[in-house]
């Protein structure tokens, strides 16, 4: 198995966890900007420290940075932080499920945004392979009221289409910046780039909490001991998605990072003791036959 599949793999199953850690930062009354933060806050250090120590165990210089690098990650990071709030938003809605359905429509968008400002094509086998995915999604995403009830087309499903769309267009960005560093090390660049990225992405939420939400920074710092294991877990998936995009084309990475869902079916069933119809069965079965197929594709 190629390394950039296990990789992505890897970073799926993190970032399940990091997500359940996530939730216990909002047990604590953190708003969402200021659990988002959180994130960004401890990861930034991490990256940083564990960027210089590879450095200087093999001697790298720092890299020569081109415009083109800053701009794809400042336009990365803007877009994961913006498609983070739109995601968020859709738990205000009833149609929820729906619109986290139109947030899977993000592999097609980054196989446009990857054709478009890349140049990256994908085979036709990997087109099918995605279709027969975006069908397993749209089953496991199935509202218990059925699509009809729950409404195609509504705001829930505008914020998932454009959530999908932002987090497309950060793939997109973060698969630019790692290219644009001159290494053959693809840890190297991965590392190079997180750093980068949540350093811009800190530097724009922590003002933005000290001049909207002031007590949100005293909560926050409250709560650090689970802000702390939300930045772990949150900088080694975040690595492994880097790690991932300097291997391989975005569009088959966020792919195959579709078993993302499948890890989250596997958690409610085997800790919260939740039994999967037989439509999530077949959901399971379809996004499987999908993540081969890309691979194959690949």
């Amino acid at each position: 198995m190629e390394l950039w599949i296990i990789v992505t793999i890897a970073a799926a199953a993190v970032q399940t966890l990091r997500f359940s850690l996530q939730k216990q930062l909002k047990a604590h009354g953190l708003s969402t900007a200021s659990a988002t933060a959180s994130r960004f806050v401890v990861a930034a250090p991490l990256a940083f420290c564990g960027t210089g120590v590879l450095m200087l165990w093999r001697g790298y210089p720092v890299p020569a940075l081109s415009v083109e690098f800053w701009v794809a990650v400042v336009g990365g990071g803007v877009a994961q932080i913006v498609a983070t709030f739109c995601t968020i938003a859709l738990f205000s809605h009833r149609s929820f499920a729906v619109g986290i359905a139109f947030t899977k429509t993000e592999v097609l968008q980054v196989a446009l945004f990857s054709f478009l400002i890349l140049g990256e094509s994908v085979s036709a086998l990997g087109m099918v392979a995605i279709f027969v995915g975006l069908v397993g999604v749209l089953i496991l995403s199935r509202p218990k009221e059925g699509w009809a009830k729950a409404g195609y087309f509504s705001r829930s499903a505008g914020l998932g289409l454009l959530a999908g769309g932002l987090f497309g267009v950060s793939a997109i960005g973060y698969r630019a910046a790692t290219v644009q560093i001159a290494s053959d090390d693809a840890l190297f660049r991965a590392l190079f780039a997180l750093a980068a990225v949540t350093l811009v992405q800190t530097a724009m939420l922590v003002p933005y909490l000290l001049w909207r939400e002031p007590g949100e920074v005293t909560r926050a710092v409250a709560a650090r001991r689970p802000a702390f294991w939300v930045g772990v877990t949150g900088m080694l998936g975040s690595l492994g998605w880097f790690v991932a995009f300097a291997l391989q084309n975005a569009t088959y990475v966020r792919s195959v990072g579709q078993i993302e869902l499948v890890f989250t079916v596997l958690v409610s069933t085997l800790v919260f003791r939740e039994r999967p119809t037989g439509a999530e069965m077949v959901g399971i079965a379809l996004l499987a036959m999908s993540i081969i197929g890309v691979v194959v594709a690949a």
